[in-house]
């Protein structure tokens, strides 16, 4: 995924990359699915990710690139 800012949260990155439709659907996959950042285990929604993170939610693997 690429971005223009930053970083970006990990709730939004589920939002952009179709995972979610709202906070409710966030906060159930945050619950319910194995989410790691960078190999590590992550839950929260307001995690920062940047450019070279890799972000793996159950078997979907997201690679976190800047737009330069």
């Amino acid at each position: 995924m690429i971005i223009k800012t930053e970083y970006i949260t990990l709730g939004q990155l589920m939002k952009f990359a179709g995972l979610a439709h709202s906070g409710g659907d966030i906060k159930y996959l945050l619950q319910e699915s194995e989410i790691t950042v960078n190999g590590e285990e992550e839950n929260r929604r307001g995690k920062k990710l940047y450019p070279g993170d890799i972000i793996k939610i159950d078997d979907q693997v997201i690679t976190i690139k800047n737009d330069q």
